[in-house]
């Protein structure tokens, strides 16, 4: 019998909670659900080597957990202040038996986001998978008080990081290889609080669809998901008041927040064979909530 996906992970919502950015695990109540205990792989990505950035929580440790239970050897990119997650992530893609690489640093840096390339390719012989997942938002109060440190940090993060690491990957990439973004149901349908976040995913998705168009020649394909509401650390991070976390995944059709582990399966489609027609696609994971 099927479980009911309204009531598969917690229904309600989550209890009021502060963190300062980027988020630690160990700090968001409840813990997010990574798929650690339940995601079964099926050789699907078997000798493929993948870089993630952003992949020691949230998405990206759910993915990288994922990629590596499917056969792939994965380096993951991540703030030096997220070591801890980082090394718990690393220890689960070496339980799976596969190699992990943990690659510290800011891709806001131009010099770091592209070289993260290189060192996945010197480490793991090679690139055929690059999730472009790190990413920061922030609760805005409004536009006419928006932060140009505060803007700048969210623009050169999901879109300057993004576009400095793909850049260096392309060269790398030989056909069968895959580009997969994380954008947001943002994109589509952004919420004035988070209009600096909003502007990016809705770039991210031009980006997506321009790169499908320019590489499908070479048998690369570049694809999105798009999550709606996911509870990770990056949300009670975010500035939302208790009520807004109380609250949060609650107006979607089934009634509730998504966890990491719900998106993992899109990743591994997306980078798999079985999507070997998908190009320029944005697959929506968002409880219901149309894009």
């Amino acid at each position: 019998m099927t479980d009911d996906p309204r009531h598969a992970h917690r229904p309600e919502g989550f209890p009021g909670q502060e963190q300062d950015q980027p988020g630690d695990i160990d700090q968001t109540a409840p813990e997010p659900d990574h798929g650690e205990d339940s995601y079964v792989g099926c050789g699907r990505l078997d000798g493929r080597r993948a870089l993630i950035t952003g992949g020691d929580s949230g998405i990206g440790r759910a993915v990288a957990i994922a990629f590596a239970r499917e056969g792939a050897d994965v380096a993951i990119a991540h703030l030096p202040e997220e070591q801890d997650d980082a090394d718990e992530t690393i220890a689960l893609i070496a339980a799976a038996g596969r190699t992990g690489l943990s690659l510290p640093g800011d891709v806001r840096d131009e010099d770091f986001a592209a070289g993260i390339v290189d060192r996945t390719v010197d480490a793991l012989g090679g690139l055929d998978i690059l999730v472009l997942n790190a990413g920061y938002q922030k609760d805005r109060d409004s536009l006419a008080t928006l932060p140009t440190d505060g803007f700048d940090r969210v623009m050169r993060t999901n879109l300057y990081g993004l576009v400095f690491t793909a850049r260096a990957a392309v060269p790398h990439l030989r056909p069968g290889s895959s580009i997969i973004v994380t954008a947001s149901i943002q994109a589509f349908h952004p919420s004035p609080s988070l209009i600096d976040y909003a502007m990016t995913k809705a770039a991210q998705v031009a980006f997506v669809r321009a790169l499908a168009e320019e590489l499908g020649p070479d048998g690369v394909r570049v694809n999105a998901v798009a999550p709606g509401p996911i509870w990770t650390p990056l949300i009670p991070a975010t500035g939302w008041d208790a009520d807004r976390l109380a609250s949060f995944g609650q107006d979607t059709p089934l009634g509730r927040a998504g966890q990491p582990a719900e998106l993992a399966g899109a990743y591994v489609y997306l980078a798999s064979d079985a999507a070997s027609y998908v190009s320029g696609a944005v697959l929506p994971v968002t409880g219901g909530k149309p894009l």
